[in-house]
């Protein structure tokens, strides 16, 4: 609070007359950034698309703000924000839509795998960030260890062979690290669909 007393200009305790805790500060920060993710509509013709749309925004949005995904699971935050609501709406709508039976549980392994992919995914860029390289500059001066180390190991090896693709599009890899296992969560779910 402090901290951010300095950044305003404005001393910590003037601070409090507007929040009480710093989690309280802290769900407000994420409730403002949970306006930025884009939900479609619940009457979209391509239920998979939508679902994977939201996953997308969601991950993007998470990306832009690398310290979301540290906080959402702190104790203390409530989501209870306008623009959690708002989110959490929509996907109870589509959802609904779609035709789950028990909505927040599909609901509930999409999020999980997002907010798992994209605090992975946020780690790992932060930790580029401070390298002061680019990514592929990271990771080529990384690959040359990592390869070492799985030699012995036949699948780690293969796999790290194949990382050299990583150091010429590094976003693409990622884009499409996500792409992949999104495609297999609404998969999945549509076995829990009614017939």
């Amino acid at each position: 609070m402090r901290k951010l007393g300095a950044r305003l200009n404005a001393g910590a305790t003037s601070l409090y007359r507007h929040v009480a805790t710093k989690d309280e500060l802290m769900e407000l920060a994420v409730d403002e950034v949970a306006a930025e993710i884009h939900v479609p509509p619940s009457d979209s013709p391509d239920w998979r698309a939508a679902v994977t749309e939201a996953a997308t925004s969601f991950r993007a949005t998470a990306l832009r703000h690398p310290w979301l995904s540290s906080v959402l699971g702190q104790a203390g935050l409530a989501y209870l924000g306008p623009n959690l609501m708002a989110f959490s709406e929509r996907l109870a709508a589509l959802f609904t839509a779609i035709g789950f039976p028990e909505p927040s549980g599909a609901i509930d392994a999409v999020l999980s795998y997002t907010i798992g992919m994209s605090s992975t995914e946020a780690a790992w860029l932060t930790t580029v960030a401070r390298s002061g390289e680019t990514e592929a500059e990271f990771i080529n001066r990384l690959l040359p260890a990592a390869q070492q180390a799985a030699a012995g190991h036949d699948h780690l090896a293969e796999s790290y062979a194949d990382a050299v693709a990583a150091t010429t599009d590094p976003v693409k890899v990622r884009d499409d690290k996500f792409a992949y296992a999104l495609e297999i969560v609404p998969a999945g779910l549509a076995m829990r669909l009614p017939d």
